[in-house]
C-alpha cells in the first residue's frame, strides 16, 4: 500500500487460533499518491503514537443472542509492532465477516510529562459466562475492566476463558489529558435481544463530541455494561483524544482524487424512477428561477454558476428557487437530466484527524409523490411527499492509516443508516453500490423494499437496479475541503443559505379525504392508521437547504 510504515514485529502470541472468515476488499487499494502523513500508518496524537490493526486471534465466542440472534466473537489484537501496546480488545457480531480495528499505542517520551501510557493496578470482573447454562458458547468467557493508576484511563477491556485475573503486562492504560468523553454507538452483544437485555450488552462505543474540529478518537474497542440504562457520564471506559490535532494525517488534492477514484459509488435508480438526478448547472441553465419575498411577480434567472444567488445569512424566508413557469419547461425539468448528473464532492475530518470522510452529495431538480402500503394495497398519496429541489449524498468513512475504506453512510429522508465495508456490494473493485428509491431517492445498500411503518403499514421505499445508473466517479469536482485552505474554490451556489423549492402550503386533511373516498370502507380505519406514522417530511411541500447548510457539513452524520 502507498507510503507504507515498514515496522518489525514482535513474536510473542505467535499462536494465532483459528478465527472467522475475514473480509477484505474485492480488489487490492493502489498505491497512494506521496505526500503528507496520509496512509503511513501511524498518527501522533499528541505523545501518544497510534497504529491500526486489524489482525487478531479469537479468545471467546457465543452463538446466540446478539444481532440475528448469531452471537459475538471476542478478539485480541495478535501481531503487534514492536513498541506498540494493546489499549482494549476487540468483539462483532457473528452476522458478518470478521471485519474491524482496533488501535494500539506507543508512548512518545516527552520531558516533564508522565509517560502516556501505564499498566494498569488492578482488574475488575465485569461479566462472566459461567452462569449462562442455556447460551450456545465456546467455554466460558470472562471480560476484565482494567483498574487504572491515578491520572489515567481504561480505553478498552480484556477477555479470558479463565476466572484468573489477566497479567498486568496485558494491557496499557492512558493518561487522562489523552482522552475524551465517549458514548455507546452498534449494539454488538446481550445475552436476549437488544430490548429485552437489560443485565448485560456489549457495544461498539465512540466520542460524544464529534464533528470537523472535534479530537476525539475512536479507538475501535468494545464496551461491556452490566446495566443498559448507564448513560454515557457513567461509562467504564474513556476514548482518545488528539491532542495535536493538526491535520497533518489527511489526503491531500492528488491522494483526495486517488481514493475516490477507487470508491466512487456507483446508484441504480429505480426502474421506474421519473425525476432523474441532474448537475446544478444543468437546472440553473434549463429554467430555474430565484424568487424574493414581496417580489414573487418578478423572478430572476440563475447564473449558470449560481453567482447572483444570496450569500451568507440563515434560512429566513426571504429567498427561494422554483421550477420554470412555462408549464412544458416546468415539467421537463421536473424529469432531470441523468446525463449532466454530477457528484458533488466535501472532504472533511473525522475523529480527531484519524478518518476521512468524503460526502458525495446528489441534486434532483424534484422530489416525487410518497405511495402508501396498506397491507396488500398499495395507495397512490397524491402531493403528499411532493418538493422541488431534493439533496441526497452518501459518505465514504476511510482510514487515514491506511486508505482503506471503512464504511459507507446512506442518507435516508430525515436521517440515514452506517454500513460497514464487510456488508456491501461493490462493482467494478472497490466501487460500493447504492439504491435509490422510487420518486423519494433515499439511498440503501440492498435492492427491494424498505417499509416506513410497521405491520406492513406504511410509505414504500422501492429500490432496483436498472439501466438509470449515475456511476458517481464519471462527472465529480471536490466543492469543499476547508482543511485544504485556499486549494479549493467552494463555488457560489453553495453558500446559498436559502431553500432549493418553495414552501407550498396545503391541507393535509384535503389530500388524506381524496385518498380515503377512493378507499372502500373496510380500508380507512386502516389508512387512517397510516396517517398517524407519516414521517415529518411529508407533510407539505417545502424545498430543502442546500449542502452545507445541513448539520452534518461540519457534525457527524445523522443515524434513524
Amino acid at each position: 500500500m502507498g507510503n507504507s510504515l515498514c515496522l518489525s514485529f514482535s513474536s510473542k502470541n505467535s499462536k494465532a487460533l483459528p478465527i472467522d472468515t475475514v473480509f477484505k476488499l474485492p480488489s487490492p487499494t493502489p498505491a497512494w499518491p506521496p505526500g503528507g502523513g496520509f496512509g503511513s500508518g501511524i498518527i501522533d496524537l499528541g505523545g501518544l503514537q497510534v497504529y491500526q490493526t486489524s489482525t487478531f486471534k479469537k479468545v471467546w465466542a457465543t452463538n446466540e443472542g446478539g444481532p440475528d440472534d448469531l452471537g459475538a466473537t471476542f478478539f485480541e489484537p495478535h501481531l503487534i509492532p514492536d513498541g506498540f501496546s494493546v489499549l482494549g480488545f476487540y468483539s462483532q457480531p457473528n452476522n458478518q465477516p470478521l471485519f474491524g480495528y482496533v488501535l494500539v499505542g506507543k508512548d512518545v517520551e516527552e520531558k516533564n510529562v508522565s509517560p502516556a501510557l501505564m499498566k494498569p493496578i488492578d482488574y475488575t470482573l465485569v461479566w462472566s459466562s459461567a452462569s449462562l447454562k442455556k447460551i450456545k458458547k465456546t467455554g466460558n468467557g470472562y471480560i476484565w475492566l482494567p483498574t487504572p493508576p491515578d491520572g489515567y484511563k481504561a480505553v478498552g477491556h480484556v477477555v479470558t476463558i479463565s476466572p484468573d485475573k489477566p497479567s498486568l503486562e496485558k494491557i496499557r492504560c492512558v493518561r487522562s489529558d489523552l482522552t475524551d468523553q465517549p458514548e455507546t454507538s452498534n449494539w454488538i452483544w446481550g445475552p436476549g435481544t437488544e430490548s429485552n437485555s437489560n443485565d448485560f450488552n456489549v457495544y461498539s462505543f465512540q466520542p460524544s463530541n464529534r464533528g470537523t474540529k472535534e479530537p476525539g478518537v475512536s479507538l475501535g474497542t468494545f464496551l461491556a455494561q452490566n446495566n443498559a440504562s448507564s448513560t454515557s457520564s457513567t461509562l467504564s471506559l474513556a476514548c482518545l483524544k488528539n491532542n495535536k490535532f493538526d491535520l497533518s494525517s489527511m489526503p491531500n488534492l492528488d491522494q483526495i482524487k486517488e481514493l475516490f477514484q477507487a470508491y466512487s459509488p456507483l446508484i441504480y435508480l429505480h426502474p421506474k424512477e421519473t425525476y432523474l438526478p441532474s448537475s446544478v448547472t444543468w437546472y440553473f441553465n434549463n429554467g430555474a428561477l430565484l424568487y424574493k419575498k414581496g417580489e414573487e411577480s418578478k423572478p430572476v434567472p440563475i447564473e449558470p454558476n449560481g453567482s447572483n444567488l444570496p450569500q451568507g445569512g440563515s434560512n429566513d424566508g426571504s429567498y427561494w428557487l422554483d421550477l420554470p413557469i412555462d408549464d412544458n419547461a416546468k415539467e421537463r425539468v421536473k424529469k432531470g437530466d441523468l446525463q449532466s448528473s454530477e457528484a458533488y464532492i466535501h472532504v472533511k475530518p473525522v475523529y480527531g484527524g484519524t478518518y476521512t470522510d468524503i460526502a458525495i452529495w446528489i441534486f434532483y431538480p424534484f422530489n416525487g409523490p410518497s405511495t402508501a402500503k396498506l397491507e396488500l394495497l398499495d395507495i397512490p398519496l397524491g402531493k403528499i411527499g411532493e418538493h422541488v429541489g431534493d439533496w441526497e449524498h452518501l459518505t465514504l468513512r476511510i482510514s487515514n492509516f491506511n486508505g482503506m475504506l471503512h464504511k459507507m453512510y446512506f442518507s435516508q429522508h430525515s436521517g440515514g443508516k452506517w454500513v460497514d465495508a464487510s456488508l456491501l456490494e461493490f462493482y467494478k473493485g472497490n466501487k460500493p453500490v447504492a439504491y435509490s428509491s422510487l420518486s423519494g431517492h433515499a439511498l440503501y445498500a440492498k435492492p427491494g423494499l424498505v417499509l416506513q411503518g410497521s405491520g406492513g403499514i406504511g410509505i414504500r421505499n422501492d429500490t432496483d437496479k436498472s439501466d438509470k445508473v449515475m456511476d458517481t466517479g464519471e462527472r465529480y469536482s471536490v466543492v469543499a475541503a476547508e482543511y485544504l485552505g485556499s486549494e479549493i474554490v467552494e463555488p457560489p451556489w453553495l453558500d446559498n443559505a436559502r431553500q432549493w423549492g418553495p414552501k407550498v402550503t396545503y391541507e393535509l386533511l384535503v389530500e388524506v379525504q381524496k385518498m380515503e373516498g377512493l378507499l372502500a370502507a373496510g380500508l380507512k380505519s386502516t389508512f387512517e392508521s397510516l396517517v398517524k406514522i407519516l414521517p415529518n417530511e411529508v407533510y407539505g411541500e417545502e424545498g430543502p437547504t442546500g449542502p452545507k447548510m445541513k448539520k452534518n457539513w461540519y457534525g457527524d452524520e445523522v443515524s434513524s
